[in-house]
This record gives C-alpha cells, structure tokens and sequence, in this order.
C-alpha cells in the first residue's frame, strides 16, 4: 500500500498543495503550527472518514474559504485508486473513490493507516475508551463488516438506552425493552468475538516485540476484559449478554443506561503478570504501547497481505534513544511507507531516510 499524491485545498492552514510522495519514509520538518500534523490528519481521515483531532468536518475548511478539497492517489495491490473528500461550510461532505460517489460504509478498508502519536503513549494508563477506540479502528479497516456492525450497535444501544429513560420517567412501558435486546445482542456478541479472536493475534505478535525491544527481560501479554464476567471467557456470549441484561434491568431503567456491553469491556496489559494499567512504569507503558503500535503493523500485514501507511506525529521527542532507535529500525527494514513528522532533523541519524521535507506556514518543499 502506497499514497503516490496528496492533493490539499483550502483543508486546514493549506491553500493549495499536491505533494508527490515516493515510497518508503518521508520525514516532514517544520517548526510547531506550520501544518506537519495537517498532512497526517488528512491521510488518517481518507483511511477513517473522521479527524483524529476533531469532530467538525468544518474545522477542516481553511478559515476563511467555504469549501476545501482533500485527495489522494495510492496503490493497493499495485492497482492505483483514487479518493476525494470535498467539505463545505453549508452542507455535508462528498466522498468520491475513483470518480465515483460513496457512503462512509464503503470507504472504511479502502486504506489502511496506523498512527502513533505522543496521545497514545498515554493509551495504556488512559480511559477504557481510548483502548475499545483502537481496537474498533483497527478491527473496522481490516474487516469493515466489522464497521457495519460496530455502526448498528451504537445506534441500538442509543435507542435503548432512550426508552430505558422514557420508561424511568413513565413515558414507554418497559415491555418494549425486550424487542430491542432481541436486536442489540447479536450485533454486540459479533463484535465480542471479532475483538476476541483480533486481541490474541495481538498478543502474540506484541509479546515477541516486547522482548526484543527490552532485551528478552519482559514478557507483554494482552487480554480481552468482558466486563461484569470476572474474567471467565468461556462462557456462550449469547446466553450471557441475555442473562446480563435481563439481571440489570432495573439498575439500567434507573440510571437510563445499558450497563452491559462491548461498550463497556477493556483491553488489559501485563508484562511479567504484572498489571501496566495499575502498577507499570512510565517506561514500561511506553514500551507496550511502542510494542501494541508495531504488532498493529504486522496484524494489517497478516491480514490483508500489506503493511498499512503508518503515521508518526512528533513521537521521536517523546522516546527515548533506545527506543526511538528500535522504530526507526523495523521502519527501514519492513520498507514500508511511512510519514514522519518532527522538529529536529538530529532524531534521524545521518543516511537513515533519503526523503526530507521542509513545512513552513502551509507550504511543503522536497529537500
């Protein structure tokens, strides 16, 4: 997989900008708020349909101009594609893929993408939601059925958890509770199981990571955390989810809120048993999101037969050398393509990467 051009008009502090990129790694050096970021963003949203940063299309739109244009050409199996995304002020966007005009469900898993940025060293100490959020980004762009059916799940859950309010405040009987569980169960077992099977590939491939980068001393295993089920996972999902919502009824009318649910599960990490979430060092943490990153990599490969784009915004100030030596290694050696954004040119050392750009106030120039 690989992003030949990158057209940007009026898309965030850029006028108007195409830039070639060539395979392998481009690394992008510019001052803070010239616009590196931006070229991230835009590649993220074309594989995604959504900034990383914002939720407003809007914001996207170069302030003072009503429409923006973001496109890109790139090779997937060696067949070249094309996508455009246009965003107005007044109206919703318009995605197109080869010309052609498509919804949000037939764009996920066009591209794939993997970004590390200095928000994801906080991942494994972070909110619960942060980890569903990168297992469901990940899950959707090498299986988009997945995406359909994370999709409906939400928008039931929604419903649900409206009507659990309206029977709360005497306004729906609580007998139409169960039409909807016999809707939401089968989507959420679905879904279960997807990040089941997707965390034991993981797991595997960040394990061997984990002990190369800390010199054979850790050991990193991932595990899928079913909330209320104590961590019993052999359990039939079906059954369960309808016992557990059927036993939590009267709690979840009373609070307005399903309390049982894939949007309620985790991602737990450990390193020689120990628990990274609760009791890991900073460095620790670091070096299992740096293995979690690099194992996502390998499981794009695994799955759909090609490394993704991976996007690197400022993390080489964020580790250290050791690590950051590490990155840059399995970088040049898979010769995958990869963007680069950074400050100073020194993280790099002298004939690592050949492809250097200078951002300055929205322009981009090759080097």
């Amino acid at each position: 997989m690989n992003i030949k051009r990158l057209e940007l008009k009026n898309f965030r502090n850029y006028k108007d900008e195409t830039i070639e990129l060539p395979s392998g790694a481009s690394v992008f050096l510019g001052q803070n708020a010239q616009g590196k970021t931006n070229i991230l963003e835009a590649v993220y949203y074309a594989a995604l349909g959504r900034s990383h940063r914002t939720s407003a299309d809007m914001e996207l739109v170069r302030w003072d101009e009503g429409e923006a244009l973001l496109s890109l050409d790139f090779f997937r199996m060696s067949a070249e594609n094309k996508l455009e995304f246009r965003f107005f002020r007044d109206s919703r966007r318009k995605i197109f893929r080869n010309g052609a005009p498509i919804r949000m469900k037939d764009l996920v898993g066009t591209i794939n993408v993997v970004l590390f940025s200095p928000e994801d060293l906080f991942l494994i100490k972070g909110a619960p939601a942060g980890r569903r959020r990168f297992l469901d980004m990940e899950i959707s762009q090498a299986d988009p059925s997945y995406f359909y059916d994370l999709a409906v799940y939400t928008r039931l859950l929604t419903q649900r958890n409206t009507l659990l309010k309206r029977v709360r405040d005497g306004e729906a009987d609580e007998s139409e509770i169960p039409l909807w569980d016999v809707q939401i169960v089968p989507r959420a077992v679905n879904l279960i199981k997807k990040r089941i099977d997707t965390v034991k590939k993981l797991d595997e491939l960040a394990s061997g990571t984990q002990r190369e980068i800390s010199g054979g001393r850790e050991k990193l295993s991932l595990r899928y955390e079913l909330h209320g089920a104590d961590g019993d996972m052999t359990k039939d999902l079906f059954s369960w989810y309808n016992e557990k919502l059927a036993e939590s009824l009267r709690l979840d009318i009373v609070r307005g809120v399903t309390r049982f649910g894939p949007h309620r599960d985790d991602l737990a990490f450990f390193v020689n048993g120990t628990d990274l979430r609760a009791f890991g060092s900073q460095g620790q943490q670091r070096t299992g999101v740096l293995s979690l990153k690099l194992a996502e990599l390998a499981f794009f490969k695994e799955e759909t037969g090609e490394y993704p784009i991976l996007l690197l915004d400022d993390v080489m100030s964020e580790l250290d050398r050791d690590r950051r030596e590490k990155l840059l290694s399995f970088i040049r050696g898979e010769k995958m393509q990869a963007l680069i954004t950074a400050t100073d040119e020194a993280y790099f050392p002298s004939g690592s990467f050949e492809n250097f750009f200078c951002v300055s106030h929205g322009t981009v120039t090759a080097r």
